[in-house]
């Protein structure tokens, strides 16, 4: 071939693969959501990375410059400044954020990623190309669930950063402990797991009603079920430890889960503490010869997170196995 040839051979145009071409249409019709994301993710990232770097600095320097040590502290240091209230808001978006992903990532699965495609037709018109039903489902799970993946885990291991690091001086950075719910939940695998199930439940819903606002609603309660009832399991995921005490020894450490307290007789037997505890001869009139209590302690931070995390990871795959199933169905298509 001559470089004539080569000047005057019309070059042939590549081809895109059906999957490549799905997702990148995909991302042309939810850009507004992942620009949304990007946003968020953005956000947050920054209020945790303010919070750890100029905030704590700031709050720091305002509590030692009010007279306060950690040691002795005086009457007033429990009171925040403006700086703290600053690092406070800070740290409150970016913990509030990563708490509302469940919520907004089952809401938009199900009124915009499914529900309004089927409404309109635009999945039809899909199925109707060279992309199948099926394939147009996996799409829809997996470019979401990656990009999820990427952005949860990024700001839980900011939060955790955070968390963990030696900035809460008595009265100034109020963390809550180990066991409370958001923190709980933000510093390990579970808000990451918590968005993947929230993503194959709202996926779910929207094929099963096909209709926008319905399945979005419908998503949401399911979602916000779905967290309110592993919460209320959480304590049980896991043997506890049981401390029993004398009748004048102190409690379970300060940093542990409490599950349950009560009193024991002499037989061994559980009781309910009576309403007169405290009193005078309370406890010989009900036969209470100690007090018990059920709790976690901090060493079973991973074992309770590991075991919700794999029940939320659970119902995320059989949300999305039912989804298949489910879509096979209606339209016949082939594995």
């Amino acid at each position: 071939m001559t470089a004539l040839d080569t000047l005057t051979t019309p070059a042939v145009p590549r081809r895109t693969s059906p999957s490549r071409g799905l997702v990148l249409a995909m991302l042309r019709l939810h850009q507004s959501a992942l620009l949304f994301w990007l946003g968020l993710v953005v956000v947050a990232a920054g209020a945790l990375l303010w919070a750890m770097g100029p905030g704590a600095d700031a709050a720091w320097t305002e509590y030692a410059d009010t007279g306060c040590d950690l040691s002795h502290p005086n009457l007033g240091c429990d009171i925040p400044g403006p700086a703290n209230s600053r690092y406070q808001t800070a740290v409150a978006v970016g913990i509030g954020l990563i708490r509302l992903l469940p919520l907004l990532t089952g809401a938009w699965a199900a009124g915009a990623l499914i529900g309004r495609e089927l409404e309109n037709g635009t999945a039809q018109l899909a199925w109707t190309q060279s992309v199948g039903p099926l394939r147009w489902l996996a799409a829809k799970l997996a470019v979401p669930a990656l990009l999820l993946m990427a952005g949860t885990l990024t700001l839980t291991l900011l939060h955790r950063m955070l968390w963990s690091s030696d900035l809460a001086p008595l009265g100034v950075m109020s963390w809550r402990a180990w066991y409370d719910d958001g923190t709980f939940e933000i510093n390990g695998t579970i808000a990451a797991a918590q968005a993947l199930a929230a993503l194959a439940i709202g996926v779910l819903v929207g094929l099963l009603l096909r209709r926008t606002l319905p399945a979005l609603g419908v998503a949401v309660l399911a979602v916000v079920s779905l967290v309110y009832v592993l919460d209320e399991v959480r304590p049980h995921l896991w043997p506890v430890k049981t401390a029993v005490r004398g009748l004048e020894d102190g409690t379970a450490g300060s940093d542990s889960m409490i599950v349950e307290t009560g009193a024991l007789t002499a037989s061994g037997a559980r009781v309910p503490i009576p309403s007169c505890s405290g009193e005078p001869g309370c406890d010989a009139r009900n036969g209470i010869t100690h007090y018990y209590a059920d709790y976690h302690p901090a060493s079973h931070f991973w074992p309770l997170q590991l075991m919700e995390t794999g029940l939320l990871l659970a119902v995320a795959a059989l949300a999305a196995a039912t989804a298949f199933v489910l879509l096979r169905r209606r339209t016949g298509a082939a594995v």
